[in-house]
């Protein structure tokens, strides 16, 4: 009786040992299967953000190539739309000019040029000053295209020292440029004062004694 209990005593033991280890191994593959799906949906994951990266750098690349060419064609156009129109442009080679120092009552004018540089004559009218110190002197007469002319302009206020800066506005029929503002600046110098005379002392003559 006492060996069947041992006996049937260590049956047991070794049932549960089994259990055991049977429970184990069935956790730690359930967890293998659980860690193998996480790591699957993180690939999936990653795959599907760097495919919304890719597609988000295509998108933006798209539109700034779109806008280029959109800039493109636009200057395109107006180029053309500029080139197919007949009519007088007025194109200065300058619209400043700095007299520096000007000498008291000295010249206060200055010429620009400008060209024609249209197909059709260019005709101006009178200028606007800033104020009444300064004067514009204009062609009357039609500037066919291809020709140069000048502007004059003249600040008469030479006999008053201290800096000025002024501008006359050019009106014309030209194309695009039909006000063009010319602008002129400088310093007047003060008046120059007049030296005193210098006073030379009378030398009297030697007077000649008879020994």
């Amino acid at each position: 009786m006492k060996k069947l209990f041992v006996l049937v005593s260590m049956l047991f033991l070794i049932g549960s040992v089994s259990f055991a280890q049977t429970e184990k191994t069935i956790k730690n593959d359930n967890k293998s299967k659980i860690e193998a799906k996480s790591e699957v949906k993180e690939d999936k994951a990653d795959v599907k953000k760097s495919d919304f990266q890719k597609v988000d750098v295509k998108k933006v690349e798209n539109k700034k190539e779109d806008k280029k060419n959109l800039s493109t064609e636009k200057q395109s156009a107006t180029q053309k739309t500029a080139d197919n129109q007949n009519g007088p442009e007025m194109t200065f080679k300058e619209t400043n000019h700095d007299f520096g120092n000007i000498e008291y009552k000295g010249n206060g004018s200055y010429e620009f040029v400008f060209v024609n540089t249209g197909n059709e004559p260019l005709i101006l009218t009178q200028p606007k000053s800033s104020c009444g110190c300064t004067v514009p002197e204009w062609p009357r007469q039609p500037i066919l295209p291809g020709e140069s002319n000048v502007i004059k302009v003249t600040y008469k206020n030479t006999d008053r020292p201290g800096s000025f800066n002024k501008y006359v506005t050019v009106f014309s029929n030209a194309l695009i440029n039909k006000e063009v503002k010319l602008h002129i600046k400088g310093t007047i110098l003060a008046e120059p004062t007049d030296a005193a005379p210098l006073k030379i002392e009378s030398i009297g003559t030697p007077v000649n004694k008879e020994n």
